[in-house]
């Protein structure tokens, strides 16, 4: 789980995918955070990505860092826990607190259930790790 944060912290914006009514759809994200072992992202409530990911809970995420990158598939589940929120914040407080609080019934996280990482690269093999 470590170097999948290290490296997705790297990547600095990576890429989440969704599904909606069988179109894929696409946008950048960049907060991520480790809460009890478990990979975290977040978003609003008001987003359609958020109802997305709450109608097809099956998410894919890619970045690229030093001419490397990492595509992690998995299932998110909202984590609706205020415990959850703060360690988001306080990770990722530079890029969050202009657009959020943890008490402002917008912030929302959801958090990784099980699932792969793969960093891949155009002259090594892919390193793989579950989670």
């Amino acid at each position: 789980m470590d170097e999948v944060m290290k490296y997705l912290k790297d990547c600095g914006t990576f890429y989440l995918g969704t599904c909606e009514d069988g179109q894929p759809r696409v946008r950048p994200f960049g907060a991520v955070c480790v809460y009890e072992d478990k990979l975290y992202i977040v978003t609003n409530n008001t987003k359609d990505v958020y109802r997305q990911m709450l109608k097809n809970p099956k998410i894919e995420i890619c970045g690229m860092s030093k001419g490397t990158w990492i595509r992690v598939t998995d299932e998110v589940i909202l984590d609706e826990r205020r415990e959850a929120r703060v360690v988001m914040m306080e990770e990722n407080k530079a890029s969050l607190s202009k657009r959020y609080t943890v008490d402002d019934n917008l912030m929302v996280v959801f958090c990784f259930t099980k699932g792969t990482a793969t960093i891949y690269s155009f002259t090594d093999q892919p390193k793989t790790y579950t989670f």
